[in-house]
């Protein structure tokens, strides 16, 4: 077994890769850009090689750096993570030649499966059922619309190194396919250093389903059953679970010994995943093979209880599998949503800044994840579990150098509807403060009808948020429990408030027990009582009891509101509170009744008028500028196009107009609500 492997990637799969290695004896180097200097897999390895500078085209993905810090510390492998060289031939090539193991697949297995479009017809000539597309070199825009025109609206223009959602558009016009071409090309060729671009059919109403692979040098190769991956933005996956809701065993059964054949076909070893497009009537179709762990292993791992970054490094080290297909059955069910640094409320636009306040909620061990070890640090055994696989920590930065992943939650439980109600008491406690994030918007899904019923395609987030995610709206009844939570936690803050010293006795007088709630655009008049091991809170006529030990200044309350459970994420504004849960962001003033009519009174402030200006939507660099001042737009066009954490964000105009002036040019770094152009 190897004495010491180095870590080529960054964040939470560097951490992650760090975590076994430390439980195998193994030691750790880790690689970091200057940008990553102080970063937690820095933090966690035995030893750090510094790269270079922030770009991962400076750093993270020149190879003669990575080899630079192998030589210098004498690793043994190295492990490639996802993204930046897990998938480049050249460098598995180069390890080769240095005699250093790459822990992945052999250079041919990346050559032929990585590359997409060379994977689509090696499938097709092995006789798998593959999506209908064009998979020569095109040379231009206007040529990708005219094949997009041959193959039939809507089209997915996709990189053929690409992966996470870099380089990837949907057509469903021959404008729209040459400005896809564009932008698909550009982002490929900046992060991945390959600007090819196939085209293929788009499916509509497609699932998204994956088969995990694991194969050794001796032959071995089995399936891990699947992972649900279909619920997405932006091609981007944003929550994934295994098994699928969807799949029926003979379906499972098929696409597994298909996946297994074609990893057999091309000599694949270590852990791999290919990825089908499933329709309605559960028939499937090859997208293609991802020869690297993928971002979404957890869930794998928790439903099998097998170790896929062990089970890498001992394929790696010539060690056999230890299992057969038969010994891999499914134990429960394993939920992952990905904790994004990006904001919500503004399109998902990405966001940058420093984590003021990062506390996940505690990992807990159960089912299989006992079954191999100890999976989580410090972790008490439950009939449910909770892991969360991070990079980062409080006090930290975002960078806007890199991925906007920063963790991946994972919530367990002997079935489908535990898992998901687990993963809802996992995110109502994950505080997260700083940067905008995508927390409330994943705490909504999991309430979802949708959702819950598991009746979900690829078009979800598209088909339900059309208008964008504005907060989750929750009934009524959720309502008047916040309302009594609020009420009982400002009384115990008013308590502090008018304590005098001396004279505890009297304090409560000074309370009162009636207020007037106003949760957003609802009021609820409540009596509070309280004894020694809560307070009763009478809204309506109707008695809720409310039971926490909250303390003021606390930013989690976690109460018991009418014999139920609720954890609201606090912070104090005038009269009241912000109180955020289940993908809610509720105001809420507690006042006394003649407060509260005079509160009636008060004028609305209204928001600044900003209709004729194109403010900069988050941190990023502008990459070009469509329009110039003088020029007549239309609803729709493309006006500028600003760059942030590897994605190009395209800006449309959003009615008719005449630009007035633009005010920032190709190459400049702008802030958010930076004013890019004015219209008259």
């Amino acid at each position: 077994m190897f004495k010491k492997i180095l870590i080529a990637n960054r964040g939470e799969i560097a951490c992650r890769v760090i975590k076994t290695a430390r439980r195998m004896g193994i030691a750790t180097v880790a690689v970091y850009s200057d940008a990553d200097r102080g970063a937690l897999h820095v933090k966690m390895a035995d030893e750090a090689v510094h790269i270079g500078p922030p770009p991962a085209n400076q750093s993270y993905i020149v190879i003669d750096r990575i080899m630079d810090a192998i030589r210098q510390t004498g690793a043994e492998a190295v492990h490639p993570g996802y993204g930046f060289l897990s998938e480049n031939k050249r460098f598995a090539e180069a390890l080769e030649a240095e005699g250093v193991a790459f822990i992945g697949p052999p250079s041919g297995a990346i050559e032929a499966m990585g590359d997409k479009i060379t994977s689509k017809k090696i499938a097709a000539e092995a006789g798998v059922s593959t999506v209908p597309g064009y998979m020569g070199l095109i040379a231009d825009a206007e040529e990708a619309a005219r094949i997009s025109e041959q193959i039939g609206f809507p089209v997915m223009i996709k990189a053929s190194a690409g992966g996470g959602g870099k380089g990837m558009r949907i057509a469903w016009t021959a404008a729209e396919a040459r400005e896809g071409f564009e932008s698909s090309k550009n982002e490929a060729a900046s992060s991945f250093g390959d600007d090819r671009i196939f085209i293929e059919k788009f499916v509509t109403q497609p699932r998204h389903i994956e088969i995990q692979v694991l194969a050794d040098q001796h032959g071995n190769a089995v399936y891990l059953h699947e992972r649900e991956c279909s619920i997405q933005r932006r091609n981007q996956k944003v929550i994934e679970e295994a098994p699928s809701p969807f799949l029926d065993p003979e379906t499972r059964a098929a696409m597994g010994s298909q996946a297994v054949a074609l990893a057999k076909a091309v000599g694949y070893t270590s852990a791999g995943t290919v990825e089908f497009i499933v329709d309605g009537a559960r028939n499937f179709y090859f997208l293609e093979m991802n020869t690297r762990l993928q971002v979404e292993h957890p869930v794998t791992e928790l439903i099998t209880g097998v170790d896929l970054v062990e089970q890498m490094i001992r394929v790696a080290a010539g060690e056999a599998l230890p299992f057969a297909q038969s010994d891999l059955t499914i134990n429960g069910w394993a939920m992952e949503s990905r904790l994004y640094a990006e904001d919500p409320y503004r399109g998902f636009l990405p966001s940058i800044g420093r984590l003021t306040r990062y506390r996940p909620p505690a990992e807990v061990a159960a089912g299989p994840m006992l079954a191999n070890g100890k999976w989580l640090e410090d972790a008490q055994p439950g009939e449910t579990a909770v892991r969360n696989d991070t990079g980062v920590f409080e006090g930290g930065e975002i960078s806007m150098f890199y991925d906007p992943m920063i963790a991946k939650l994972c919530s367990w439980a002997p079935t489908r509807e535990g898992a998901i109600e687990g993963m809802r008491q996992a995110l109502d406690e994950f505080e997260v403060e700083g940067i905008g994030h995508n927390l409330p918007f994943l705490s909504a899904v999991m309430d979802h009808p949708k959702f819950v019923s598991g009746d979900i395609t690829t078009a979800f987030i598209a088909e339900e948020y059309p208008e964008g995610f504005t907060g989750a709206q929750l009934p009524h009844a959720e309502l008047r429990r916040i309302a009594a939570a609020a009420a009982a936690m400002h009384r115990v803050a008013e308590i502090r408030r008018t304590r005098i010293s001396g004279r505890l006795d009297h304090h409560e007088r000074h309370v009162g027990e009636n207020w007037v709630v106003f949760v957003g655009d609802e009021e609820f008049p409540v009596r509070i009582r309280a004894d020694k091991n809560g307070s009763t809170v009478s809204i309506d006529g109707e008695e809720l009891r409310v039971e926490s030990d909250w303390k003021p200044g606390s930013s989690l309350a976690r109460l018991v509101v009418d014999a139920a459970p609720l954890v609201l994420k606090v912070d104090r504004i005038a009269a009241g509170y912000r109180l955020r849960t289940r993908g809610a962001d509720l105001k809420v003033h507690v006042r006394r009744p003649r407060a509260a009519e005079l509160a009636r009174l008060m004028p609305v402030k209204e928001a600044a008028d900003t209709s004729k200006l194109l403010l900069c939507p988050m941190p990023g660099l502008v990459v070009k500028i469509n329009v110039a001042a003088g020029d007549e737009v239309q609803e729709g066009q493309a006006l500028a196009t600003v760059e942030a954490m590897k994605m190009e964000n395209i800006l449309r105009a959003e009615r008719h107009g005449t630009v007035k002036s633009v005010n920032a040019e190709p190459g400049q770094s702008l802030k958010v609500d930076d004013v890019i152009m004015e219209f008259e």
